[in-house]
């Protein structure tokens, strides 16, 4: 089976719209980093690194120090699909960055975005 096209882009063409889109609703390029941190386990340099490299999303995700467990707590629709319903595991894994994104874009308190007690 053929890999979606969205498995070899790289991180460092998407990342700018992460961003771009959470500064519009008045967020920031270190919450959506700290969002990124904590759904991956990277540092921040090793994450800096990353995108310097172009790395692909897939190996992005593959390679990441520490998926958070919590993560397994992310759900919702995103993209017309629930999230918890996508078989795909890689594509899960990017569904769940991309919703964790749309909710810091909405305005929820980082500690509900980070599923903290």
């Amino acid at each position: 089976m053929e890999k979606h096209r969205i498995y070899t882009m790289s991180f460092a063409r998407v990342y700018p719209e992460y961003v771009a889109k959470a500064e519009r609703k008045g967020r920031t390029k270190a919450e959506v980093d700290e969002i990124i941190r904590w759904l991956t386990g990277y540092s921040q340099a090793a994450f800096e690194a990353l995108l310097e490299k172009q790395t692909n999303i897939e190996t992005f995700l593959e390679e990441a120090p520490q998926l958070n467990p919590s993560r397994a707590l992310i759900k919702g629709v995103i993209c017309g699909v629930r999230v918890e319903d996508i078989e795909d595991p890689m594509m899960r894994e990017i569904r769940y960055l991309d919703k964790l994104i749309d909710e810091l874009a909405k305005g929820k308190a980082m500690e509900k975005i980070l599923r903290k007690a």
